[in-house]
């Protein structure tokens, strides 16, 4: 037991919790769009598979950041798909989004079959691995260094979208009529805003974002894309965006959470715990983070309830 403690808790870890918490901490925030907008898009993970595979069948051919251009192409192109059926259509968001899912998942075997002949994973000639920043002395820094030396551009750019996304929701105007669309759809149309247009610009955000997540999954270290990769880790983003809203700082907070239960899984495996019980630990901290949540929303509605009640005329 104190052999298999000492596999997890090391500053290794660190770094393979940051990289674990990339992918999720992507795909969350471009859900948040949606989830601000009123739409819990729950494609998320067919975006991000959709992200990966095209990441890789690019990138194999010309270079990683092609590879990257391709993924968020790829995952835009099934977001628009999206945007049009849920939008232009008016079906339903949740309906749409399984669908997306489903496209995705048996698109990309599909592809496969036709492409290489596999429906498995990409042949062992098809690699494509973004660099590793290399930060120096600064490396060298006690658990900080540690935690972001040679991490991929894309580990970067996902703890800068952050504050990108809070700047954007609170002291831009699309931000301000995306809050609005989302709060009271009725108010904001009689104010003059396009929700449409709202909301399809933030699907495809969304996309892009999630396309940004797949090039992180498949070409942070191995470098090739199997069948189903992303392994549910879009259903734990939105897990993610339940529990935080849709709020940038607890969305952060939140994926750091599911990477971390992520990261320390692998190292139980490789430490000598049975696979199958390590693995369930993101899924067990996810089932816990969506019952809070629920709790949350649950109080929050019986709280405006309340408050309507009382100032209600008599």
């Amino acid at each position: 037991m104190t052999d298999m403690l000492a596999q997890v808790l090391t500053l290794a870890t660190l770094g393979v919790i940051l990289a674990k918490t990339a992918p999720i901490l992507l795909a969350a925030i471009g859900g948040g769009f949606t989830q601000v907008g009123g739409i819990l898009n729950i494609g998320l993970e067919g975006m991000m598979l959709a992200g990966a595979f095209t990441g890789i069948a690019v990138g194999g051919v010309t270079n990683p950041f092609v590879g990257v251009l391709a993924a968020v192409g790829g995952a835009v192109l099934l977001a628009l798909v999206y945007a049009v059926a849920a939008l232009v259509l008016k079906a339903d968001y949740t309906v749409v989004g399984i669908g997306i899912n489903l496209l995705a998942a048996g698109g990309t075997v599909l592809l496969l079959n036709v492409l290489y002949g596999n429906a498995g994973a990409t042949p062992g000639t098809v690699k494509s691995i973004l660099p590793k920043i290399d930060l120096g002395v600064v490396g060298d820094i006690p658990v900080l260094g540690r935690l972001l030396d040679h991490q991929t551009p894309l580990v970067w750019l996902a703890l800068l979208v952050v504050p990108a996304y809070w700047y954007l929701l609170y002291r831009t105007r699309f931000g301000v009529h995306l809050r609005a669309v989302g709060e009271d759809e009725s108010a904001a149309v009689a104010a003059g805003i396009r929700v449409g247009r709202v909301r399809f610009t933030a699907i495809l955000a969304s996309g892009a974002l999630c396309g940004l997540a797949g090039a992180q999954l498949a070409m942070s270290s191995v470098g090739s894309f199997n069948a189903g990769m992303t392994a549910n880790r879009g259903f734990i983003a939105v897990a993610a965006i339940i529990f935080a809203l849709g709020r940038p700082v607890p969305t952060l907070v939140a994926c750091l959470v599911f990477g971390a239960a992520d990261a320390v899984a692998d190292r139980l495996t490789l430490g000598g715990l049975n696979s199958s019980l390590a693995l369930l630990t993101p899924y067990v901290i996810t089932v816990v983070a969506l019952v809070v949540a629920a709790v949350r929303i649950r109080a929050a509605i019986r709280s405006r309830t309340r408050r309507a009640l009382q100032h209600a005329p008599s």
